[in-house]
């Protein structure tokens, strides 16, 4: 099924191509030089923007609305979450990024379904993007909880004779992280955009609603999947016994 552009993206284009072209730079008419995704990613960062600023100015403690209650369920269940993986004395250094990673995924899937939108995240060079992130976080972090030298280590495994058949095989464990993670999202998230799109051309009137209450499920379960992996390898790496 042939792909549809993304009703924004002439216009921005269009914007982007005279602006590079009063500073100097060729562009010819009709060039797509900001691609859909990278659109849509950068409206889903200003919705998130726009609604932490609209939240935090109403943050009450004593009548708090619709949205705070949401949004303190969520991260309670995202500290609950990484307490009983990762344990109560670091759990809540993560939890800011863990927090924006996941709601950024939840928005990117959910978009989707929205009439004229597409999913970002049925593009592969975001959902890498994002798994390439995680990927290097909980790097960074376990190099931080250990020490450059000490998390080195532990690729070589718990015998110093069987490191030249230990690291090859961390390494490509570790960076299969990436594939997973990014394959996972996309396909689930592109699949079921492909889907609703086929019936709700097929069957305009019957078929397309409840399709769209089951994206909705899994667009949800997607990004909680995400987070909850990426929880996982954190806690592989700052495990105090690792």
């Amino acid at each position: 099924m042939e792909e549809h552009e993304f009703f924004l993206s002439e216009p921005i284009n269009l914007v982007v191509g005279k602006v590079l072209s009063l500073m100097g730079v060729n562009v010819r008419h009709g060039d797509k030089i900001v691609p859909d995704h990278m659109i849509l990613m950068l409206l889903v960062g200003l919705i998130i923007i726009v609604f932490a600023v609209y939240l935090r100015r109403r943050l009450s403690v004593d009548r708090p609305g619709a949205a705070q209650h949401m949004i303190e369920s969520l991260v309670e269940a995202l500290r609950q979450q990484q307490e009983s993986i990762i344990g109560h004395h670091d759990y809540k250094r993560y939890l800011p990024f863990l927090g924006t990673l996941g709601l950024f995924i939840l928005i990117s899937n959910l978009i989707g379904l929205i009439p004229y939108f597409q999913s970002p995240t049925a593009n592969t060079n975001l959902t890498f993007g994002c798994a390439i992130i995680a990927f290097l976080y909980y790097h960074w972090q376990g190099i931080r909880k250990q020490g450059l030298w000490h998390y080195l280590k532990h690729f070589a495994g718990p015998i110093w004779w069987l490191a030249p058949l230990m690291i090859p095989i961390e390494i490509i464990s570790h960076f299969s992280r990436i594939l997973s993670l990014g394959v996972r999202l996309f396909a689930n998230i592109y699949g079921e955009d492909m889907v609703i799109a086929v019936f709700a051309f097929l069957f305009p009137l019957l078929l397309p609603l409840p399709l769209m209450f089951l994206a909705v499920f899994t667009s949800v379960l997607q990004a909680f999947v995400f987070v909850l992996l990426t929880i996982i390898y954190l806690a592989g790496v700052v495990a105090e016994e690792h």
